[in-house]
């Protein structure tokens, strides 16, 4: 799978990421799933212009502060019981996306408990915004 860096409006950003944030959520459709929590690792990439995000001072507020990627998804896990990993891959892309400073971003879940013969199942989404 080709980079999203190899996007031509990417070419100008950096890329930030935040890896195998591990979460113990309720998620998934069987009823099994809905009476526990299940550990699900996420993975956030967001691409942000360097236009917009290389500090002059060395100061916090010229760039994209990481916490915002922790606190968003921990917001939005806390809610409630969710069914489908897609859903949750698209709630956070589409909040990772709605910050001013991300012009594009992937996201991936995965559920690594399921499968005894397998590291994980997951889902991944990529989005950029248009100029």
């Amino acid at each position: 799978m080709p980079s999203a860096l190899s996007h031509p409006s990417l070419l100008s950003c950096r890329r930030l990421f935040l890896r195998n944030y591990e979460v113990w959520i309720n998620i998934g459709v069987h009823e099994f799933e809905k009476k526990g929590e299940q550990r699900v690792l996420i993975n956030v990439d967001l691409y942000t212009p360097l236009a917009d995000t290389t500090p002059q001072a060395d100061q916090l507020d010229e760039v994209l502060d990481y916490d915002f990627m922790r606190r968003t998804i921990a917001e939005y896990v806390s809610k409630g019981h969710i069914h489908l990993q897609e859903t949750l891959c698209d709630a956070i892309l589409a909040r990772m996306l709605a910050h001013p400073k991300v012009k594009a971003a992937r996201v991936s879940t995965e559920k690594p408990d399921v499968y005894p013969d397998c590291d994980a199942v997951g889902v991944e989404v990529f989005g950029i915004k248009e100029s």
